[in-house]
């Protein structure tokens, strides 16, 4: 069933984002297109300034992402260089202070979901805890701090882990990802976007790289520690095409609604770092019976945060398409432009950005909307996850 927006009066919408970002023409679009007028934006740098910002009791409230604008994100991190890796713990405990500085309305994200989102090691946890697949990590809920590359590679040995992913607890877009790996005659190689500068600052470029000296690797590693790392199994993820791949599912309400596929020829299928979109209908034609698995491990990944209308799920594919693990959930994971609704979702022929406004007027945190109608999968209870498989390692 095509969803629709609620009867009665339509609703005021707003929106806190930088207000000159595509996303926010975007959603503005979408809401005018459903009849509901034009959102009111509220800029991130002046809630930031000011100290907070008051809505409206009937005034439905949109979180959208403060990136992409420099003057944004030197008040969030304090560097003067957007393109610096640093900063990113400082970033988080800022964000969280201006989300909980903003009051009334009604909110369609949970503040303290969002808390748990932006940090890798607490996201990881909750999903584990929930019963959702997802790569085996040392640093998984509150153990000590991972302090520098010499706790790194303890903790692989300690887990067995020959190839790893160290993120950024607190990072996005792939800022200061590394896909480390390592073999039995003490070789290594790390594959990132990072930039190491003459004077040790760390640098996002759009081109991936390959570190093969230890000591370069250390240290990077050395100076992210301090704003918290994250580390979990390299997971051997399946191919299309020759290209490594992976999907972004969006989850709307409750229901997954939009995936794109994310090919690359690096371990990072991020679209800025020189992935690609893949062939959707490939890799459902690849997943036959399983196809449906994947859809309902998103949606058991988004309902640990039922507070908050939309997310992106990060879907890993195993080799062969027929076991899926979550990688992470994002809270603004929603910027696919022109991808319209999968079939059966209730949003066919809906952006994600439309998705969510036919929705947002019926969400209840913990409930699914009632515009989406009966779901054309099985409600059943979930069988428990299929085990991951323990003794195979990705190549890169």
């Amino acid at each position: 069933m095509r969803c629709t927006g609620g009867g009665g009066a339509s609703p005021r919408w707003a929106v806190v984002a930088n207000g000159d970002n595509r996303r926010v023409g975007l959603f503005v679009a979408a809401a005018e297109a459903a009849g509901h007028g034009t959102p009111r934006v509220v800029e991130w740098r002046a809630v930031l300034r000011e100290g907070g910002h008051d809505f409206a009791a009937d005034e439905l409230v949109r979180l959208d992402s403060p990136g992409e604008d420099p003057r944004v994100d030197a008040l969030l991190r304090g560097v003067d260089d957007p393109t610096r890796v640093e900063g990113s713990a400082r970033w988080y405990g800022r964000f969280l202070e201006c989300v909980a500085s903003l009051r009334g309305g009604r909110r369609l994200d949970d503040p303290a979901e969002l808390a748990v989102m932006f940090d890798k090691r607490l996201c990881h946890d909750r999903l584990l805890r929930a019963g959702v697949p997802v790569p085996p990590s040392p640093t998984s809920g509150g153990v000590p701090p991972v302090r520098d590359w010499t706790d790194v590679r303890r903790l692989m040995e300690e887990a067995g882990l020959r190839r790893v992913f160290v993120k950024l607890a607190h990072g996005s877009s792939a800022s200061g990802v590394l896909a480390v790996e390592t073999t039995g005659s003490g070789r290594i190689r790390a594959t990132t976007s990072v930039e190491r500068a003459e004077e040790g600052r760390l640098h996002n470029s759009l081109r991936v790289r390959r570190y093969t000296e230890e000591r370069e690797i250390a240290a990077i590693v050395d100076t992210l520690a301090p704003d918290g790392l994250h580390i979990e199994r390299w997971l051997p993820k399946a191919s299309l095409g020759g290209r490594s791949a992976d999907l972004r599912v969006v989850v709307v309400g409750g229901r997954a609604t939009h995936a794109v596929v994310r090919t690359s020829r690096s371990p990072l299928t991020n679209l800025h770092l020189g992935g690609a979109r893949g062939d959707l209908a490939a890799v459902r034609a690849l997943a036959g019976d399983r196809w449906a698995a994947a859809l309902e491990t998103s949606e058991r990944a988004a309902a640990c945060f039922p507070g908050t209308l939309c997310v992106g799920v990060d879907l890993l594919p195993a080799i062969g398409w027929r076991r899926f693990a979550v990688g992470e959930v994002n809270a603004f994971g929603d910027l696919l432009p022109r991808l319209t609704g999968l079939p059966g979702s209730g949003a066919e022929g809906l952006d994600t950005y439309a998705a969510q406004v036919a929705a947002a007027t019926s969400f209840l945190p913990g409930r699914l909307p009632d515009t989406w109608g009966p779901s054309p999968r099985p409600t059943a209870p979930a069988p428990a996850p299929p085990e991951l498989p323990k003794d195979l390692h990705a190549t890169v």
